[in-house]
């Protein structure tokens, strides 16, 4: 038996063959030719034919990783388009007299490699979705492409990595599980094996080599751990863990329906966190009481211009639509930081996360935050919808956000209530939420950034999550004093970052009196059933 550690990323226990994905070698060799503007139309129309690929990938993968998700190809769409991207490879065609695939593979590689070398562990892994659009280049330039060959039976995938395009792509009928040698944890791949259920490891190294391939195997995404030629005791060991979540399952399952009620019968609320229209159908799946943060800002997202009013209008409609009486919490856009949009055109910064975002830009662009609120307020009669301000740091901003708020409810002579909140994301808005309370309905507490705001630590980093305590006594204190000057106003606090689905901290969060817990659909049940020893 070989024993395998990796990076867990995408939990679940996968036994079967392992099989290494076969991709067929692309057509890079440094060929001269003669025509050169023949050459970058050639060029060109890979181009063109790319993005009509992604256009139909975008729509075909919605139903199957959401639209949050498949927003990515919409991104990977404009890359190409990018000149950073595509004015090295034309510079290459032209001084070189080179073929375009050889091009798009030089100047590709640079830039990913560009990525791959920057500290931020974000922007590292973005070299994949580089990679992945000069693949697409290549295969069109080349008519060629991966090769899974002909599996006779479902398989555990191994590769140096997978693009976002192939993950999205795979057959859940044939794929257990994924292994590969490198890969990020926060990679689309990462987030495309979680989103379809399939367990994924990462980070093997060297030590997952193409010899092991056709031996069986057995693994759990949780651990990280990869067996092969398991014992018979690891096999029974991991198969008795699946059976053991497999009835943890079956006893959330009797949740469903059930208010959510402390030991003493308190109720606290159960929202979900979205991103699209499309998102609904697993927060309803989920069994969520409402929506607590619906991030509007990815209808910006995958765009060359901004959406109009009608466009934003349709998607909160939508939502609301199907969430029926159910509340549904819009927050405002959340443009900047690790959400660039070309068409925006935002300065160049240093540090994004501590520049122009969220409700600056709102605030610096009237006319652009009134288009949206505009939208929500038409959209607040087809359900129970309110509006939620993000990145507040001062009782001046929030002021000026509620005036310009109550300019287009006014202007649209708008009677029916519709509550306004802020996020408490900042370590600023943590200390003056007594002020801050008496100026709107409810606070939701974004803890992602309150951590990362509090301890100075870029939340994006992986090599700075040994110093990233999100149980950091600081922030904790933060919580519980926006908790208190909430209640303390007669206005109810949530969370909507990660921590509402740390469930090591979900007892302390109800004895600090938190009255709702906005999370990822999947967690709903079990949060309930936690809260219910409470």
């Amino acid at each position: 038996m070989i024993t395998l550690q990796g990076k867990g990323v995408s939990a679940g226990i996968a036994k079967g063959r392992l099989y290494f994905l076969t991709r067929k070698s692309q057509s890079v060799e440094k060929q001269h030719i003669n025509d050169v503007e023949q050459e970058i139309r050639r060029f060109n129309a890979a181009q063109q034919t790319a993005s009509e690929q992604l256009n139909e990938l975008s729509t075909k993968m919605m139903d199957k990783i959401g639209e949050e998700n498949a927003v990515l190809f919409e991104i990977h769409r404009m890359m190409l388009q990018d000149a950073d991207y595509c004015d090295p490879i034309i510079k290459i065609i032209r001084t070189e007299k080179v073929c375009a695939e050889y091009a798009v593979n030089t100047a590709g590689s640079r830039l990913a490699q560009e990525f791959a070398d920057m500290d931020d562990e974000y922007m590292k892994a973005r070299s994949i979705d580089v990679y992945d659009i000069s693949k697409r280049l290549i295969d069109i330039l080349s008519g060629e492409g991966q090769n899974l060959g002909r599996l006779n039976e479902p398989v555990i995938l191994a590769a140096d990595d997978f693009t976002p395009s192939e993950t999205a792509q795979l057959d859940r009928n044939t794929i257990l599980a994924l292994v590969s040698r490198q890969g990020a944890a926060n990679s689309h791949t990462a987030i495309f094996a979680r989103t379809m259920g399939i367990p994924a490891i990462i980070t093997f190294g060297a030590f997952l080599t193409r010899d092991l391939s056709g031996k069986q195997a057995i693994l759990d995404g949780e651990t990280g751990l990869l067996y092969i030629d398991p014992e018979a005791e690891i096999v029974k060991e991991l198969e008795e863990k699946e059976k053991r979540q497999r009835r943890e399952k079956e006893a959330l399952e009797k949740r469903r329906g059930k208010p959510t009620l402390t030991k003493n019968g308190r109720p606290i609320k159960l929202y979900a966190n979205i991103g699209s229209v499309n998102d609904v159908d697993a927060a309803l799946a989920g069994d969520a009481e409402g929506i607590g943060l619906f991030r509007s800002e990815f209808l910006y997202l995958g765009r060359n211009d901004y959406p109009d009013e009608d466009t934003l209008y349709e998607s909160y409609r939508r939502v609301l639509e199907k969430m029926g009486s159910r509340q549904v919490i819009i927050r405002t856009m959340d443009i900047g930081a690790d959400k660039q949009v070309d068409y925006f055109n935002l300065p160049k910064e240093e540090n994004p996360a501590l520049g122009m975002r969220a409700i600056r830009i709102c605030l610096t662009r009237p006319s652009l935050f009134k288009t949206q609120l505009s939208a929500i307020y038409r959209a607040s009669v087809h359900g129970n919808a309110a509006i939620m301000f993000p990145m507040i740091s001062s009782l001046g901003e929030l002021l000026h956000a509620k005036e310009l708020a109550k300019a287009v409810r006014d202007e649209l002579a708008i009677k029916g209530d519709v509550p306004i909140g802020i996020m408490i994301e900042t370590p600023a808005s943590a200390i003056i939420s007594d002020l801050l309370a008496k100026e709107v309905d409810f606070f939701s507490i974004g803890t992602n950034d309150l951590t990362q705001y509090t301890l100075a630590i870029d939340r994006q980093n992986d090599s700075l999550a040994s110093f990233c305590d999100t149980h950091h006594e600081a922030v904790l204190r933060l919580i519980r004093l926006t908790c208190e000057n909430a209640h303390k106003a007669g206005i109810w606090v949530g969370i909507c970052g990660s921590l509402g689905a740390d469930l090591t901290l979900t007892k302390d969060f109800v004895e600090m009196g938190l009255d709702e817990l906005s999370v990822e659909p999947s967690c709903i049940l079990k949060l309930r059933s936690l809260i219910a020893e409470c």
